[in-house]
């Protein structure tokens, strides 16, 4: 059970050095770099993280298999242990920018008013349909080697990708299983060139499309195809298009990728000013420990900011 220890509740009536927008390990971690500043901070987070599926977490030091959940409530513990950061439990909605002072809004109607904005809200994956996958995702349908591959290692491994995309994934997987089954799902994009190289590791290129995923709870069994064929394997790695899972940075007018991450500079900085982004709404790098590296970065750019914004007005 997490308690709110020596956390403030949050107010509407409060003008809050920054609110952050999500909390999970991204936000979370600007968080307390900015309450280790002494910075009063507020928390929009609505409980529910994109990982919630996935049985453990790996590649962080010191919690390496632990399990999200575990993750997120020392995380919350630790973070509501310093006084100035409050915690609110809703959805945000929309963040209105008016001369740098922002004022977010939530599912509920409340109103909150910041100097800064971080934005930890993730991004949200598409599921193709195909039966069976959206009950295997962050299971045994994976997206990164450095957080499951170990796990999987030298056994049968399946990837459904096409083009440039799997080829380059094909090469990298080669090192954790010398098994693999690269599934187009239809006409195969890569070049000659690609298509040769694959099958001299030898990687195994099957087109047919999926017809379906048969899965035990989340571990996968077999892969069928639509005429049938089946394909049994204990885990398939896919990179599934995505959106952002929140409107609020498009809303602002920050600026996205040709992929459809939120450009930031290398302090974490978003197009817009006073508006910070973090986590995996702002990288391909998806992993718990590039969600804590940039969440503290963004609170540490965001107080260095707010310091200077103070100075230059005492020196005027």
């Amino acid at each position: 059970m997490i308690q709110e220890i020596n956390t403030l509740q949050p107010s509407t009536e409060v003008l809050y050095d920054a609110v952050i927008i999500g909390g999970s390990y991204a936000g979370l971690s600007a968080a307390m770099a900015l309450g280790r500043a002494l910075r009063k901070v507020l928390i929009i987070d609505s409980g529910i993280p994109c990982n919630r599926q996935t049985p453990h977490s790996h590649n962080f030091l010191t919690r390496d298999g632990s399990t999200p959940a575990e993750l997120s409530a020392i995380a919350l513990e630790q973070v509501l242990a310093y006084p100035t950061i409050s915690l609110c439990k809703d959805i945000a909605i929309n963040s209105v920018n008016d001369a740098n002072l922002f004022t977010t809004t939530t599912a509920s109607g409340d109103q909150y008013k910041s100097h800064r904005l971080v934005l930890a809200t993730g991004i949200k994956d598409m599921m193709p349909e195909i039966p069976g996958i959206a009950e295997c995702w962050g299971i045994s349908v994976i997206h990164c080697p450095y957080c499951h591959g170990y796990e999987y290692h030298s056994q049968p491994t399946a990837i459904l990708a096409n083009g440039n995309m799997a080829f380059e994934f094909a090469m990298l997987l080669y090192n954790w299983s010398k098994e693999l089954y690269l599934l187009t799902n239809g006409p195969v994009t890569m070049t000659e060139e690609q298509i040769s190289q694959l099958r001299k590791l030898p990687v195994h290129i099957i087109e047919q499309p999926l017809a379906s995923i048969r899965h035990k709870e989340g571990k996968l069994e077999e892969i069928i195809f639509n005429d049938d064929t089946t394909l049994a394997v204990p885990a398939m790695y896919a990179r599934l298009p995505f959106v952002q899972h929140s409107t609020i940075a498009a809303n602002l007018g920050c600026a996205l990728t040709d992929q459809g991450h939120i450009v930031i500079d290398m302090m974490q900085q978003t197009s817009i000013a006073g508006v910070y982004a973090c986590g995996d709404n702002s990288s391909g790098m998806r992993s718990v420990a590039q969600a804590v590296y940039s969440g503290s970065m963004a609170g540490a750019a965001l107080n260095r900011e707010l310091n200077e914004a103070l100075l230059k007005q005492r020196l005027v």
